[in-house]
C-alpha cells in the first residue's frame, strides 16, 4: 500500500506535473538545469508569447541573446545558484520591470518544486511549460533529487 501510494505520488508530481499551456505573458523565464530549456525558451520567445526572455545561466559566460530577434534577452546568474536563488532574482525583475504574468520555462521534474520557490517570491500569474530529461536513464537522479528538493522546500526553507 506505501510503495503504491508513494509510486503515485512520485509520478504525479515529478514525472505528470500539472503543466499549464503557454500563454501571453509580460516575460518567458528559463530557469537553469538540464533538458532543452534554451531551446523551449527560445521557441516561446519567436513565437511572440512574451516581449522579454530571461534566461538564469549560472556559471556561464554566454547568452543566446541572438537567438530570439523578436524579444528582449535578460540573462542573470542567480545567487544563490539555486531554484531558491532564481526566484528571488525573477521577483526584483518583476517588481523593476511592472510583470504580472510570466511563463516559466523549466524541467519536467523540477515543476512541482518551482512553482513551490517561485509563488513565494512572485505573486503574480505564474505559468509553467516543462520540458522532459533528454534520456531515461536520467530520470531516477531526477527524481531522486527532486525529493530532497522538495523536503527542503517544504520543511527548512519556507519563505521567498
Amino acid at each position: 500500500m506505501f510503495l503504491a501510494g508513494f509510486t503515485a505520488l512520485t509520478l504525479r508530481l515529478f514525472v505528470f506535473p500539472a503543466a499549464d499551456v503557454p500563454v501571453q505573458a509580460d516575460a518567458i523565464v528559463m530557469l537553469a538545469g538540464p533538458g532543452d530549456r534554451t531551446g523551449k525558451a527560445i521557441e516561446l520567445a519567436r513565437t511572440g508569447y512574451a516581449p522579454v526572455l530571461v534566461m538564469s545561466t549560472p556559471g556561464t559566460r554566454g547568452c543566446s541573446a541572438h537567438e530570439a530577434p523578436k524579444a528582449e534577452v535578460i540573462c542573470f546568474s542567480p545567487h544563490p545558484v539555486t531554484t531558491r536563488g532564481e526566484a528571488r532574482a525573477v521577483a526584483e525583475l518583476a517588481a523593476r520591470h511592472g510583470w504580472t504574468r510570466i511563463l516559466f520555462v523549466t524541467g519536467r521534474a523540477q515543476d512541482t518544486r518551482a512553482r513551490i520557490r517561485i509563488s513565494r517570491c512572485f505573486h503574480g500569474d505564474l505559468r509553467v511549460t516543462v520540458v522532459g530529461p533528454r534520456r531515461l536513464r536520467e530520470w531516477p537522479y531526477a527524481i531522486a533529487y527532486e525529493w530532497g528538493a522538495l523536503a527542503k522546500a517544504l520543511i527548512w526553507q519556507r519563505s521567498c
